[in-house]
């Protein structure tokens, strides 16, 4: 099996030579996805903001990779402050209503991100289709 990058226009990873992800088979896996304001190439300070544009982008990124919402197994997100909960919970519930077939998810209070990011994500997907 090859490795495919994924590689989207309107997201990076700044001068970091890394994809938004990759798959090898059925298996994809991202980088770090943030909140990174495609029109403008700044980083909102607002961490709503941040959270709707990460998850925009989580979007984006599963389905340049050719998966769906559905074929998320995990995904994990990083948070500089824990209030953050609440904004990722919001997209979430809009994301994966049914309580019955939500991926896993773990959240991580980490003051390491850069600069003003306040929220990132990454994930996992196993797509059979």
């Amino acid at each position: 099996m090859t490795r495919q990058s994924i590689i989207l226009e309107d997201f990076n990873h700044g001068v970091q030579p890394i994809p938004a992800a990759s798959r090898v088979g059925g298996l994809v896996m991202s980088g770090g996805i943030y909140g990174l304001n495609p029109s403008t190439g700044v980083l909102p300070d607002d961490v709503s903001e941040q959270t709707t544009l990460m998850f925009r982008h989580l979007d984006n990124i599963v389905a340049a990779a050719g998966a769906s919402l559905e074929q998320i197994v995990r995904m994990t997100f990083y948070v500089k402050d824990p209030a953050a909960r609440g904004h990722i919970n919001t997209h979430w519930l809009a994301r994966f209503p049914d309580e019955a077939s939500r991926p896993a998810r773990h959240t991580l209070n980490y003051t390491g991100l850069p600069a003003n990011m306040l929220v990132q994500c990454d994930f996992i997907a196993m797509v059979t289709s």
